[in-house]
């Protein structure tokens, strides 16, 4: 097996309202992965609804941007660059930018695959490999 650096232009992007997500490591991409590694940005003042992973653990890192964070239906939490957030299998948990900029955060699901459900979003769309996202206006 040839191992080697994976180009960020080679992947497609899913689109949706709230932002973006472009999916570097997957299993099912990546000979031998067991685990999805990607990066989500979310819109200003746009966020991801409450849901769950039942499947997967997942750990976010924010690169940039500031928003709340909701776990286990619990009073969300601010949260900025640097902070990790860990989401144990199956736990309730939201993010929302909170800022004018986009939120980029690096999601990590183990093990992987729990990122196809979001093909299933009503406000899915796929960007071909080497297409930029434009940001929304509502």
């Amino acid at each position: 097996m040839r191992l080697a650096a994976v180009d960020p232009h080679s992947r497609e992007t899913m689109t949706f309202d709230w932002g973006s997500a472009k999916w570097y490591v997957q299993p099912d991409s990546i000979p031998g992965a067991g685990l999805s590694f990607g990066e989500v940005v979310l819109n200003p003042g746009r966020g991801h609804d409450r849901h769950n992973h039942p499947e997967s653990e997942e750990v976010l890192y924010v690169l940039s941007g500031t928003g709340r964070q909701m776990l286990n239906d619990e009073e969300p939490f601010d949260v900025s660059p640097g902070d990790v957030i860990y989401v144990p299998r199956g736990m309730f948990h939201s993010t929302v930018n909170t800022g004018w900029t986009p939120m980029r955060l690096i999601a990590v699901y183990n093990p992987g695959g729990e990122e196809a459900a979001l093909r299933q979003l009503p406000d899915f769309a796929a960007l071909p490999a080497g297409e930029v996202p434009q940001l929304r206006r509502d």
